[in-house]
């Protein structure tokens, strides 16, 4: 979620909305693939997950898709995970393998290990304090994931994981009958602060992230046929695709990949002209941080992408290489036109088709890029043009701007919420000081990047 738009008023929203009205791409795909056939398996990285693990492993037993196996790697967890991983992952039938490692080494290793490792054709990734609410997901990320070459991850609608939804998910069999019989692997209740702090955080992201993914993410998807990155709590990629990511990025930046893995991997993806999808009819539950803790994990989204635009600067600069990606069109279209018999015309139609290779992004840029230009804009820009007028006591001008801005949200949530617009109304007007808040704070981690990048000359910024 690091490019979340604190401040909506902005090219993405501009773009998002004239996405939705032009429409996609209306190339019918023509894949050749069957993702009946396809080999899927699950890894699941956790550390210290004991309260959540039998939620991830109940919802992927409850799958329509079942996967082949299910990988769980035990980030050097002081609780219980494993124990309460493998008791639960008999009871319900599934073929579960346990990593243990001794010590925490990251999640990056894990999906390193994993691609190279398994032979399936799709590796899901599913962070251990998420479950899956739809039971068809990881059938309808396989065959979507299937429907282009050029799809290398695909994620469905990420919603915080509130109480009432972890009470459900505990109520559904056949975990309710092995709580019945196992009370010591109940989930413990949380104490008050607990609840009070993780209910803002709830409040906040559910707000935000309906915002991001309803509207922002589903534009891009119209215009692009892409988001930039995958959320990655849950998410399916083409193994062979992930591989070949890590082959390559391992020797010159090892297993540091940022702050963030799914936010590089997602760059990554699309410097090689693949594209991240989300679909918009299937969804997950994930625990959100505590209120207090916050700020540290926006501080990882934010500079995490912050570091991706510097490594993958091709395509940040793709909008200013628009009139040589015209020209190579056209040179094409011509091409196509005197040469009937090309191979390019047999084969197979994809939509929002595009030269893969890196090559291609560093001379022409991507049309993606436009959205990574952007969203990058609107992160240095907004949080600026705000300090400036905070600094030097503009109030006329922040409040019309306050105003036009939270009218814009008020609208936009409205339109997302149908059967639930007078909450939605009062929702948009109550997250806004969290929103601004997040806004102010995003300003210190760009001055944080902006000194390790040109005063420190700091190039071990990650993590």
């Amino acid at each position: 979620m690091a490019t979340t738009p604190y401040f909506v008023i902005g090219p993405s929203t501009i773009l998002s909305f004239i996405g939705l009205l032009r429409g996609p791409d209306k190339t019918p795909p023509e894949s050749g693939e069957d993702p009946s056939k396809a080999i899927v398996d699950v890894v699941i990285p956790a550390l210290n997950e004991e309260q959540n693990i039998l939620l991830a492993l109940s919802s992927i037993a409850r799958q329509t898709l079942r996967p082949r196996k299910v990988i769980l790697v035990d980030d050097g967890s002081t609780d219980r995970t494993a124990d309460y991983a493998r008791t639960f992952g008999d009871a319900l039938g599934l073929d579960l393998e346990v990593i243990r490692r001794r010590a925490p080494i990251g999640k990056t290793p894990t999906l390193k290990r994993e691609s190279r490792e398994l032979d399936a054709d799709v590796e899901v990734i599913l962070d251990g304090d998420t479950f899956l609410e739809s039971e068809n997901y990881i059938e309808r990320l396989v065959e979507e994931l299937y429907k282009a070459p050029g799809i290398a991850s695909a994620c469905g609608i990420v919603q915080p994981a509130r109480q009432k939804d972890r009470k459900n998910a505990c109520e559904t069999p056949p975990l309710r009958e092995f709580l019945e019989t196992h009370q010591e692997l109940a989930p413990q209740p949380h104490s008050l602060r607990q609840r009070f702090n993780r209910a803002i955080t709830n409040f906040y992201r559910g707000i935000l992230y309906t915002f991001l993914q309803r509207f922002i993410y589903r534009g891009q998807m119209v215009v692009f046929g892409s988001i930039i990155n995958p959320v990655g709590c849950a998410v399916a990629y083409r193994r062979k695709y992930l591989k070949e990511l890590f082959d390559y990025y391992e020797p010159i930046l090892g297993d540091d990949l940022t702050n963030s893995e799914d936010i590089f991997i997602g760059f990554a993806m699309l410097n090689e002209g693949y594209r991240n999808i989300q679909l918009q009819d299937v969804s997950v539950r994930s625990l959100e941080p505590e209120f207090p803790r916050l700020g540290h994990q926006l501080y990882y989204w934010s500079s995490s992408f912050l570091q991706s635009c510097y490594y993958f600067d091709g395509l940040l600069r793709s909008p200013f290489k628009g009139l040589r990606r015209y020209k190579q069109k056209q040179e094409a279209k011509h091409y196509d036109e005197t040469h009937p018999d090309s191979p390019r015309h047999r084969r197979r139609s994809e939509p929002y088709r595009q030269p893969w290779g890196q090559g291609h992004t560093k001379r022409f840029g991507r049309p993606m890029g436009w959205a990574v230009f952007m969203s990058a804009l609107e992160k240095i820009a907004f949080p600026t043009a705000l300090l400036i007028m905070l600094i030097l006591q503009m109030w006329e001008p922040l409040l019309i701007t306050f105003l036009a801005e939270m009218t814009l949200v008020i609208i936009i949530l409205m339109a997302n919420a149908p059967g639930h617009r007078f909450r939605a109304f009062w929702e948009a007007i109550a997250v806004t000081p969290l929103r601004y808040g997040s806004l102010l704070f995003d300003a210190v981690n760009i001055g944080r990047f902006a000194t390790d990048l040109w005063i420190t000359r700091n190039r071990r910024w990650r993590k």
